[in-house]
Formats: structure tokens, C-alpha cells, sequence
């Protein structure tokens, strides 16, 4: 039996505890740990658990024999978190982003590499029926080689949203939404299209002035093949349309899912290829849905790979690569100058002292709060 720990009851722990609760047959959740403990034990009451509450994780690592710690705490705190789990003996899982800095991800990597631990990435959107099926699309090849990528991971989110106390600094948060938000999406395009050569960005705060951090960003990644990419970022489009659109020398696909080909008529213009068209369709409807999804869908990807049954989907270096072309974003629009990948120790932005001395601060964070009275939130787009 996997025994299980979660160190932080905020909005997002009840996805891990929901989880684990799938799979009560190869784990159990014997310990929460927060820094708030009635938080916690208000969450042990609500889903019935029976462990014990910590307020203190280096004394919850000492006392308690654990495989598997989930971490589920504000970014700036999930280095330490995940190096002291797996130097007591635990295997990791960390919300998204693996970290504030890259010097952080780095140093949780070799940690994981030194102890023969496992390092995983929260990156539930992954592990969705309609981005495995458009992967798989992708992985084919059909398309022909993809020219333009646009990236629409746009979301809304009120005044209110940043007078959390953590939330609304670089030093905490590590960033807006480029980072909080849009990581899912950053994710997911790396994951489908890989990593760019280069980064140009801007970024502005244009509906929060209760925080330091951006509320909206715009990137130009550029391959070495020379084919763009367009990644927006931002927590003020209301409706939330989230997308992914690969345009290939051949077709076009998306998630939300949609598929166009065409080939050129002897004058340039379009006409439609049925026939591409079709076999694309058919390519995506052969993927067989998920049987489970979400943070169900990674929790049961990692709970495998610790019984030896495969490795997981999205690995530290996965995590540490995300955060490198978010970094990029970060320095490309405080410097107002394209940057080069990859990102290495040189970077100004490399570790957090680089990013609070180097990184746009718009406003002064002017609200801190302890806790919201709510903790529902939502965690991604319809993608169907």
C-alpha cells in the first residue's frame, strides 16, 4: 500500500484527495500537513480521512513512513518541499509550476536523480481525452511540418483574486498568469511542438492594480526551422476560449477540435482535401478515451510508475522546461529584447534574486488576506 501525504490544503488539494480516493486499493492518505492546521482538519472532516494533521512537513517527514508526497503549496515554497520529500524517502508529486526559478527546478532534479526518487509535474490538462487524441494526430505526421502554433490560454479572474496573501508577487506567486495560468497551456504546447529557439515577448497589468504581477501576456516563439508560434497568456478574457491551433504545411488541427486541409488550386488558392481531411478524423476517433482524466488521470499515471508498471508522463526535466520558456517570456518582456533558448545559469532570470531584481513590477500589492471564505475553483477550458 503507496502511503500517501498531501502538504497543503488550498483550492487545488481536493483534486489530489479526490485522486487518491480513486485508488484505494494501491494507496492510502495517511497525513495532510499545512501551515493553517484547522485547514486541514477541516479537509480531513469533509472527505471522511482518517490521518494525521501536521502543521510543521519537516516533523510530518520524520514521523510518518511515506512513499508518495503531493505538494500543493504557493510556488516559491515547492523546491524545499519536494528536495527535503525525497531526501526522507518520498516519491513526488508538485503542483504546477515546479518552482519559481529555474536554479530551484534544477536543484529538484538532481536531487531526484541522486536519490532514484520520482519527480513528477502536475500537468492535469495532459491527461485529457481530446489532447492525447490530438497528440497522437500530431505524432503521425500527416500534417506535414507545422508552420504557425497559436496558443489562446486565456481566462478571467476578479479584483479579489490577488489579495490571497501569496498571490500578486513576484516573490511568492513567481509571476501572473504566464505562470499560474497559463502554464497548462505552455505545457501542452511544448509537449505537442517542442521547444523554440527563441522568445520575444511584451507583457502588461491592465485590470489588477493590487498586483505587482502581469494580468496578460503575448509571445513570439520562433523555431529553427522558422516556423512562429503565438502563446497568449491572461486572466482578463471573459468566456475563457482556451485553444490550440497547429497549421501544417498540409492541415490544420485544434483542440477544441477541428480539422481543414487543403490543397492549392493551379492559381494558389485553396481548395479542400477531403481526403487528408478524412484520414485525419479518423486518426483522432481511434484514440481511445482515457478511463481516467484530469489529476485522476496523473495521479493514476504516477501511482503506475511507483508500482513499476511504466514511467511517468511528465518527468521534473518536463516540469524544468515549462518554467525555462516561461522564464523567457518573463525576461524577453522586462527587457524588452528576443531572447535565445535555452536558458542556463547566464540568464539574469535564472534564479529568484534574478527575477524579483530583474522582472516588471506594474503595481504594489495593496491587500493580503489570509484565506477565502470559498475555495471552488475552476481549473481549465471545455476542450471537446
Amino acid at each position: 500500500m503507496i502511503q500517501v501525504a498531501i502538504i497543503g490544503s488550498g483550492a487545488i488539494s481536493g483534486a489530489h484527495i479526490k485522486g487518491y480516493l480513486q485508488f484505494q486499493d494501491t494507496c492510502k492518505i495517511v497525513a495532510l500537513c499545512d501551515i493553517y492546521p484547522e485547514k486541514a482538519k477541516k479537509q480531513a472532516e469533509q472527505f471522511g480521512l482518517d490521518v494525521t494533521v501536521f502543521s510543521d512537513y519537516k516533523e510530518m517527514l520524520v514521523d510518518t513512513k511515506l512513499d508518495l508526497v503531493s505538494i500543493c503549496t504557493p510556488p516559491y515554497t515547492h523546491a524545499d518541499l519536494a528536495i527535503a520529500s525525497m531526501h526522507a524517502g518520498a516519491n513526488v508529486l508538485v503542483e504546477k509550476p515546479m518552482a519559481s526559478s529555474l536554479e530551484e527546478c534544477d536543484a529538484m532534479n538532481t536531487v531526484a536523480k541522486s536519490t532514484g526518487k520520482t519527480l513528477s509535474v502536475v500537468s492535469q490538462n495532459r491527461f485529457m481525452t481530446p489532447m492525447m487524441k490530438l497528440k497522437n494526430v500530431l505524432d503521425t505526421k500527416l500534417m506535414g511540418p507545422i508552420v504557425h502554433t497559436q496558443v489562446d490560454s486565456f481566462w478571467w479572474r476578479g479584483h479579489s483574486y490577488y489579495d490571497l496573501w501569496w498571490r500578486g508577487t513576484w516573490e511568492k506567486e513567481g509571476g501572473g498568469c504566464t505562470l499560474n495560468h497559463a502554464v497548462h497551456h505552455i505545457d501542452i504546447f511544448r509537449w505537442m511542438n517542442g521547444m523554440p529557439s527563441e522568445i520575444t515577448a511584451v507583457m502588461s497589468n491592465t485590470a489588477h492594480d493590487n498586483a505587482e504581477v502581469e494580468d496578460i501576456s503575448i509571445a513570439i516563439a520562433r523555431y529553427e526551422n522558422g516556423s512562429l508560434a503565438q502563446i497568449t497568456s491572461s486572466v482578463v478574457h471573459h468566456g475563457e476560449e482556451q485553444q490550440l491551433i497547429f497549421q501544417g504545411k498540409n492541415a490544420r488541427v485544434s483542440v477544441p477540435w477541428k480539422v481543414t486541409a487543403s490543397n492549392s488550386q493551379s492559381n494558389g488558392f485553396p481548395m479542400e482535401d477531403q481526403e487528408l481531411e478524412k484520414e485525419l478524423q479518423e486518426v483522432y476517433e481511434s484514440h481511445r478515451p482515457l478511463q481516467y482524466e484530469g489529476h485522476i488521470g496523473q495521479i493514476y499515471d504516477v501511482l503506475l510508475a511507483l508500482e513499476g508498471k511504466k514511467d511517468v508522463l511528465v518527468t521534473g526535466e518536463d516540469g524544468r522546461q515549462t518554467l525555462e520558456l516561461i522564464t523567457a517570456i518573463f525576461q524577453a518582456a522586462s527587457f524588452g529584447k528576443t531572447v535565445a533558448l535555452p536558458l542556463d545559469e547566464s540568464s539574469p532570470f535564472y534564479t529568484r534574486d534574478g527575477v524579483l531584481k530583474n522582472a516588471t513590477h506594474f503595481y504594489e500589492k495593496k491587500n493580503s488576506i489570509e484565506n477565502f471564505e470559498t475555495n471552488e475553483i475552476t481549473t481549465g477550458g471545455n476542450y471537446e
